[in-house]
């Protein structure tokens, strides 16, 4: 049994960064949070969250009980420890993160990219606990994917693997912010369903809940609202991400033969909504080999811890 009884999960989101002691059964015991745009200093960025990391550290018993600290990020890259061009943060070079870290608090530190890190905290401690194949889908502001082979995530030669989020869906269709057109991103994450909605509002005239709403003010949270209260255009919002999410979904079956694939995040929370004709679409358009044979599942994981616990995973790999 480990002679250090937790470790530090820190999850950078482009808005805030979370960050908390977990022990070995997967309760965080401390937290705290920064906001992560605060410095456009990255240094200044990292000299503050060391600090408050530091304070919960100290709260806990000390540095002593820490066996390491992981690090959930975009563009994280698993081999380098480098955060890489990530276009949601305000630091656009090569940010050396887990060196960073691990020289001011003197903890070894290991980072990924944040979807990555799901997949891992959703096989040590959620719905995927004992699965050795499986495929994780974040759904957020963004797609991110974690990619579970024979009880591994894939990195791939360069430590970026997993870019489902940033596959063709759509061939030329609309602009992502990766630089390419027509991405999963662009349609099945929160913003997708939202430019989703503003398009048929645009172009058509039916009745609809969201036109109380400022066109340009529509989120995914008044998509589901809309939904609930019975609104055709909504359902019909849901039933079209779900068709586009649930045909990628296939093509990535193919790929690596999963036993699950997890959806997890603020769009998986729309249910039955999102979730029927995503399993629609994916059985329709696997191939013939995987019909009924993979899971579609949700997160087991709250949505509050879900991203501290993954990255925490990575912090029970540092050996003693």
């Amino acid at each position: 049994m480990a002679t250090k009884p937790y470790v530090i999960g820190i999850d950078m989101g482009g808005t805030n960064t979370v960050f908390g002691v977990v022990d070995a059964r997967g309760h965080i015991i401390a937290r705290s949070s920064i906001k992560t745009q605060t410095h456009k200093d990255v240094n200044l960025y990292v000299d503050e969250l060391c600090t408050e990391i530091t304070k919960i550290i100290d709260s806990i018993g000390g540095k002593d009980l820490i066996r390491g600290i992981g690090v959930g990020a975009p563009n994280g890259n698993y081999y380098t420890g480098n955060v890489e061009f990530a276009p949601n943060l305000p630091w656009k070079d090569v940010i050396p993160f887990s060196k960073m870290i691990t020289e001011r608090i003197g903890i070894p530190c290991k980072l990924t990219n944040d979807a990555n890190a799901a997949a891992v905290g959703e096989m040590t401690y959620g719905i995927a606990k004992g699965m050795k194949n499986f495929i994780m889908i974040t759904l957020g502001t963004g797609v991110g994917s974690g990619i579970v082979i024979n009880g591994e995530v894939v990195y791939g030669h360069d430590g970026f693997a997993g870019e489902l989020g940033h596959t063709i869906a759509i061939r030329d269709g609309r602009p992502c912010g990766c630089g390419r057109k027509g991405c999963l991103e662009c349609y099945t994450s929160a913003t997708g369903v939202a430019r989703t909605a503003r398009e048929i509002l645009e172009t058509r005239t039916d009745d609809s809940l969201l036109r109380n709403i400022p066109i340009d003010q529509i989120e995914s949270k008044d998509v589901y609202n809309a939904a609930e209260k019975g609104d055709a255009i909504a359902l019909e919002i849901f039933k079209t991400t779900g068709t586009i999410l649930g045909q990628s979904l296939a093509d990535f079956i193919a790929f690596s033969a999963p036993e699950a694939i997890v959806l997890f995040g603020g769009l998986a929370k729309a249910g039955d909504y999102i979730m029927n004709p995503v399993r629609e679409a994916m059985e329709e358009n696997v191939l013939r080999l995987w019909k009924g044979k993979v899971k579609l599942l949700f997160s087991s994981l709250k949505e509050a811890d879900a991203a501290v616990l993954g990255a925490s995973a990575l912090g029970w790999e540092i050996e003693e």
